[in-house]
């Protein structure tokens, strides 16, 4: 029994459970019911590419207000930017790289262009079945679709289902939304206070970690008290500034670089179709290692089959479901297809993963570090620990939302405050944890949160179709 609660105890149970939710038959489901979708809506992301971009990056210079107890529609998307663009973007893709070689980054497209599809019918799905709190808030996401939609028909399934998601959802906010987040934060500090001398070995650098762990949890406890409109002007000053930064950055890196982006595009697409068994493995184990862990890391970063960023989007201030619908496909598109892509270039063309230099001692968070440092030299590990800092404290106040929204539906609204407190405390612990583990337990965490949801947007599929056909029939009226 004390074995089984050590760390390598609790590390092996949690890579038996990680095996079967992100085992073949997950990556089917996840990857195939955006493709359902993409067919189902005759391929949306692709034939209304112009109308999402008009409804999404058309009115981002336009004045929004939103009524009391909502926030505007790009605020919702802000906040669900927020959680996806965090580290997945940076520490994910490098732990992605790690782990299923340069042709998960190929994967990693296939599940951000379906994914589009996944993540529109969730926030349909969220804004048609939301509803007021007692503080008059509007919530929803897949505890609400689930326990209205499918609860119709299968009350005692709906409730199983709804209630698995929110547990799930509750806890994954520790893993995904926390642990991962605070961590890859410490780690690139870490590895750029070293590149300034600031201390001399890794050891002497936990004190750091332990204090910069005590500061980022007063900050995310003063934004999370104050509710969603709070955390909704937060992410709404950040997440803008930061993403278009971390753009810049990446371009100028890649450009420094650019005569390796020939030989990094070979190895995408080379890897992703590699056959060829290790050791004595089965053939065509790189490719799957590659299928796995792109997929894998393409979900943790766009989140698209989750079920948590229609949390987000259920506060929206709007007057039908497939108009903030529309700003899930673009969130993918931005995160996944354009910044994922961006982070992967800056670590292939630097040199350093299919070069001869020695990586194999390095995490993910000292690799991307690495990468821009080799483009920027001590510039690119500061740039990396600030883009780092201010994407996972966006991504840490997001998914505190998340997780309340979760315990909330558990109890009732009761004892949220409580729930607070202790995502506060976690924040502290998780600036000391090893990385590994911390991302081993979110991958977790991820899979059997989705469960619940993609059965949901299956059942509830002929809705989502229905609500884009009437939608389209109205708009194509007013031309």
């Amino acid at each position: 029994m004390e074995n089984l609660f050590s760390v390598e105890g609790i590390r092996n149970i949690n890579s038996y459970i990680n095996n079967i939710v992100w085992g073949p038959i997950m990556l089917v489901f996840i990857v195939g019911v955006g493709i359902f979708f993409t067919f189902a809506t005759k391929w949306f992301q692709v034939t209304k590419i112009r109308m999402w971009l008009k409804n999404t990056l058309g009115l981002l210079f336009k004045k929004q207000k939103a009524e009391a107890g909502s926030v505007t529609p790009f605020q919702a998307f802000t906040t669900a930017m927020a959680a996806t663009a965090g580290t997945g973007n940076l520490v994910g893709v490098a732990t992605a790289l790690i782990l299923g070689g340069p042709g998960a980054v190929f994967w990693m497209w296939v599940s951000g262009f379906f994914g589009m599809m996944t993540k529109y019918a969730e926030i349909v799905l969220a804004i048609h079945f939301r509803k007021r709190n007692e503080k008059g808030d509007w919530v929803g996401g897949p505890m609400y679709y689930i326990n209205e939609g499918i609860g119709k028909k299968f009350k005692g399934f709906a409730k199983v289902l709804s209630i698995s998601f929110a547990i799930f959802g509750s806890l994954c906010a520790f893993g995904i939304g926390n642990m991962t987040q605070i961590n890859s934060i410490a780690g690139t500090t870490e590895a750029m206070l070293i590149d300034l001398n600031m201390v001399e070995t890794i050891e002497s650098a936990v004190n750091y970690k332990l204090v910069m762990g005590i500061v980022l949890a007063i900050l995310v406890g003063l934004v999370i008290m104050g509710g969603i409109q709070r955390i909704g002007n937060a992410t709404e000053m950040l997440v803008p500034f930061i993403g278009i930064l971390n753009v810049l950055g990446c371009v100028v890196a890649i450009a420094i670089n650019a005569e390796n982006i020939a030989p990094a595009i070979s190895a995408i697409f080379g890897s992703a179709f590699n056959m060829k068994a290790v050791g004595s493995g089965a053939l065509g184990y790189t490719m799957m290692q590659a299928m796995r862990f792109g997929v894998a890391r393409g979900v943790f970063t766009n989140e698209a089959g989750l079920g948590s960023a229609p949390i987000a989007h259920a506060a929206a201030d709007t007057d039908h479901p497939v108009k903030q619908g529309m700003w899930g496909v673009f969130e993918v598109f931005a995160d996944t297809l354009i910044m994922c892509t961006l982070s992967a270039f800056v670590i292939l063309t630097s040199g350093l993963f299919l070069g001869t230099a020695d990586t194999s001692t390095l995490d993910a968070a000292q690799l991307i570090s690495a990468a821009f440092k080799s483009s920027f030299g001590i510039a690119g590990s500061i740039f990396m620990a600030f883009s780092v800092l201010i994407f996972a404290y966006c991504t840490t106040l997001s998914w505190s939302l998340y997780g309340q929204r979760c315990f909330e539906y558990l109890f009732k609204g009761k004892g949220v405050k409580i729930y607070q407190i202790i995502f506060c405390c976690c924040v502290v612990v998780a600036a000391i944890m090893k990385l590994e583990l911390a991302w081993d337990i979110a991958d977790t965490l991820n899979g059997l949160m989705a469960i619940p949801n993609l059965i949901a947007l299956m059942l509830l599929s002929g809705l989502v179709i229905r609500l884009t056909k009437e939608y389209l029939i109205t708009e194509k009226r007013k031309k």
